[in-house]
């Protein structure tokens, strides 16, 4: 029996597999949190510290900059007194709307398959 190639012969799999590289930008649940919530619009860094559940400030400024640095998000800074900052999914960010709404379906999906199958 022969033994296959691997498929990947590259370092970072993220430069070959579309997958890996959408998983390197949004594959830790607070992003898609973050995403998911900010589909409905704009919101103050308050508001998505409430809305997204138990986050610490940390994680939560980490994950904004770097869905920032990636160009999934947007940060408007308005010169206000007390400052006020908004963050808004960029036009990029509005492309993983479908992709959001699929996993809420799915999970809807889920959840009914398994209150069926523990009935």
């Amino acid at each position: 029996m022969a033994v296959s190639e691997p498929v990947c012969q590259s370092e970072n799999l993220a430069d070959i597999c579309p997958v890996v590289l959408t998983m390197s930008l949004i594959g830790n649940k607070w992003k898609i949190l973050i995403m998911r919530d900010l589909l409905d619009g704009p919101l103050r860094y308050g508001e998505l510290k409430k809305s997204v559940g138990p986050i610490s400030s940390k994680v939560l400024t980490e994950n904004l900059r770097q869905m920032e640095r990636d160009g999934i998000l947007t940060r408007t800074v308005y010169a206000e007194v007390p400052p006020r900052v908004e963050y808004q999914l960029s036009p990029l960010g509005e492309t993983m709307r479908p992709i959001i709404d699929s996993m809420r379906a799915w999970g809807n999906n889920y959840k009914k398959e398994n209150e069926v199958r523990e009935s």
